[in-house]
């Protein structure tokens, strides 16, 4: 199977400086995203992704994301939903600390003992909000959680990323009068022609096992789908003897 990045949670954090509640969604979200879940979680600049971050917008539309706001305002979750997808999760410091019995944070640049408590808890549970959405199945094209059976997982690349700028390689594939859209499937195509797979009739298994670990395919469009994986497997490996 081709070595590929594992799937991510985004965590967009509220950018509000003028209350502590805004300093204490992003002190845990950097929390989770360095320390408590480095490998499987990548941080969404808000800032860019309301100035139009295509790369920040793509991954919110395909991948789990967790909106972490300071207050009821919900910026964040508001301005995911709007330009991308409805958060997988969302958190409101205000409720959360009311909800948890937490003291009430101060501090604008520094917290006080009381702000790092909340942030310590807020982190503690997205991170535990972060294993069970890695835990689910996510549907691609919905945006949504299909049902409760656990994904198979894939290696878990090492450090925390960035989505800012990166982009989600997404591939239209014509099949009859239908265009089906998949996700990394350069990469996969990469990774197994790497390994020696050429195109031989229909799409090895294996290939499209890996296809399938990344999109949604629908049960009752299985053979549509992995009639374009083999379209699209032919027409990399034709490129790909072409340029040598």
């Amino acid at each position: 199977m081709p070595d590929l990045p594992q799937r991510k949670v985004g965590i967009v954090a509220c950018s509000g400086e003028e209350m502590p509640e805004g300093l204490v969604t992003r002190l845990a979200a950097l929390n989770v995203l360095e320390g408590l879940r480095p490998g499987e979680t990548v941080t969404i600049c808000l800032p860019l992704f309301l100035a139009g971050g295509e790369g920040d917008r793509a991954f919110a539309k395909f991948y789990p994301t967790i909106a972490v706001d300071g207050c009821d305002k919900r910026c964040a979750a508001r301005a995911t939903e709007l330009y991308s997808n409805k958060p997988a999760a969302s958190y409101v410091v205000t409720d959360f600390v009311a909800e948890q019995g937490l003291p009430q944070p101060h501090g604008l640049r520094r917290l006080d003992e009381g702000g790092w408590q909340v942030v310590s808890a807020l982190a503690g549970a997205l991170a535990m909000t972060v294993d069970e959405l890695l835990a689910v199945r996510w549907s691609r094209s919905k945006g949504e959680i299909l049902d409760l059976t656990p994904t198979e997982t894939t290696k878990v690349s090492d450090g925390g990323a960035c989505a800012c700028g990166s982009g989600i390689p997404v591939t239209n594939v014509a099949v009859g009068d239908r265009t089906l859209q998949f996700l990394a499937l350069t990469p996969i195509f990469d990774a197994a022609y790497g390994q020696g797979l050429r195109a031989n009739g229909a799409p090895p298994v294996a290939l499209v096992d890996t296809v399938r670990l990344y999109n949604d395919i629908p049960a009752a469009e299985e053979t549509l789908y992995v009639e374009a994986i083999g379209l699209a497997w032919d027409s990399y490996c034709r490129s790909k003897e072409a340029r040598s």
